[in-house]
């Protein structure tokens, strides 16, 4: 239609300006029509020409739809699978760092919503993992014994001290499988019941490595959870958990952490918690010997409190606890001593992924609170009191995710000890320290497959001393 109003006025302008000459001829009409003619054949082709390139223009303006529509689908599915590629990576990466506090240290007692199943009232989830251990150690002090416990994680004084260099010796063993279950009970809206249940299979009696390797299992955790109590046999309060390092090795930087489970009482109440938990005296009798009375009366008391945030995560803890010998004891002692101490640890976060952790200890009649009893809580003065023994210990660790599922860690810790030698004897431990380097591989959550080497030292107090190196390959499968 647009087309049609050019050509009418054309016609119009040009009939306009025929009338308005001087007067034409009759004869010229032809002319004019003639001239009209050609210039609407002329305006019409322009007119088609406008249309082909309109069309074109359509055609092109089309086409052009069509790729953007399309590039949006490619540049949509692209999205899609980047978005698909970052949550599998993501949930490797969650899987990969819940494998690392999972691995010999820390279990979440929290249950998932959803999972486990209901008896009545309470709702049972149960998780573990199997782990296998192939262990190759030498010791430069003497030949371990084929049932040491060194045999199947670092316990710093049993290294030999002032014999002859062993070869190395090779073991394999799944005692570190465990298994727990946990309850929680419907109790209403206004409290909270749980129980959990776990057990081990180490440093336990069993047969033997010529047919069966079979093992007794033991307890680690018994608890109740009310509201903000918890009763039962748990992780001391004094001991924090969380810091300690990603290793293959039971605990890993066993001379400079503290580490103790027992029965106890604890109140939580936000980053707070105060305790009640069991006492044990711990002596080093005249000849160097090592007594445990069993003549307590007053509980440990510790308190802690927990800072954590987008940084990670820092804790206080100190402990008071009294030593006490009974008269009627073998020692032929009646005495009490108080022992004291204070532990700062914490997991800082580094970059994205990678974390620093770190412990550090100190305090007096605090043995058997530190790497694995290295040495006693208390030694016998001469007129029959207990003279308590100081110590120093700590750890630092650093953790390097490489990827979603490979990560390192390389640890070091030290342990020393003020012992009263003229009360103890020189044939006690005065310091022991090690170091490991570890490379752990998840091929698929929640496998764990990793190769750690470590190097661990002790010195006694006449100055002998020993040390083992190691080569541990572990494959563990958590659930």
């Amino acid at each position: 239609m647009g087309h049609k109003r050019i050509v009418c006025s054309l016609r119009g302008v040009l009939l306009a300006a025929s009338i308005l000459s001087s007067a034409p001829a009759l004869a010229e009409q032809q002319s004019v029509d003639a001239r009209l003619d050609r210039l609407e054949r002329l305006v019409e082709g322009l007119v088609a020409r406008l249309d082909a390139d309109a069309n074109a223009q359509a055609q092109q303006a089309n086409a052009l739809a069509a790729i953007r529509t399309e590039t949006g689908a490619i540049r949509a599915e692209q999205e899609a699978i980047r978005a698909q590629t970052a949550a599998t990576e993501e949930t490797a990466r969650s899987l990969a760092v819940r494998q690392a506090e999972m691995s010999d240290k820390l279990i979440e007692f929290a249950i998932p919503a959803g999972e486990g199943f209901k008896v009545g009232k309470t709702r049972v989830t149960y998780g573990g993992y199997v782990k296998l251990d192939a262990i190759s150690q030498r010791t430069s002090g003497g030949q371990l014994g084929g049932n040491s416990i060194l045999r199947d994680f670092l316990f710093p004084s049993s290294i030999p001290v002032g014999g002859q260099a062993s070869g190395f010796d090779t073991d394999f063993s799944a005692r570190q499988t465990r298994f727990l279950f946990k309850t929680e009970t419907d109790v209403g809206t206004d409290h909270k019941l749980s129980g959990l249940i776990e057990l081990d299979f180490n440093v336990t009696d069993g047969g033997n490595e010529r047919v069966t390797n079979s093992f007794t299992p033991r307890i680690r955790h018994a608890l109740i959870n009310y509201d903000n109590w918890t009763f039962g046999q748990g992780w001391s309060t004094f001991q924090n958990v969380a810091a300690l390092p990603d290793s293959l090795d039971f605990i890993g930087v066993t001379p400079g952490t503290v580490f103790d489970r027992q029965p106890l009482v604890r109140y939580t109440k936000g980053g707070l918690q105060v305790a009640v938990e069991q006492p044990e005296t711990v002596v080093t009798a005249q000849n160097g010997s090592m007594v445990t009375p069993g003549d307590d009366q007053v509980p440990d008391i510790i308190g802690r409190y927990n800072w954590s945030g987008d940084w990670g995560s820092f804790t206080a803890a100190g402990i008071v606890r009294q030593l006490h010998v009974s008269a009627d004891d073998l020692l032929g002692v009646d005495d009490a001593a108080w022992g004291y101490g204070i532990s700062l640890s914490g997991k800082l976060k580094v970059g994205e992924q990678d974390d620093f952790r770190f412990m550090a200890t100190a305090g007096d009649g605090l043995g058997r609170y530190i790497g694995l009893n290295i040495v006693n809580d208390a030694a016998i003065r001469p007129d029959g009191t207990l003279d308590p023994i100081f110590t120093w210990s700590g750890f630092a660790a650093y953790r390097h995710v490489w990827t979603p599922r490979l990560r390192s860690n390389i640890a070091g810790s030290w342990f020393k000890a003020d012992n009263p030698v003229a009360l103890t004897t020189r044939q006690v431990t005065d310091e022991s320290w090690n170091a490991f380097a570890n490379l752990i591989w998840t091929p698929i959550p929640p496998l764990n497959v990793g190769v750690e080497v470590m190097y661990a030292s002790r010195t006694l107090e006449d100055g002998r001393s020993g040390n083992l190196q190691r080569v541990q390959l572990s494959t563990q499968y958590s659930f």
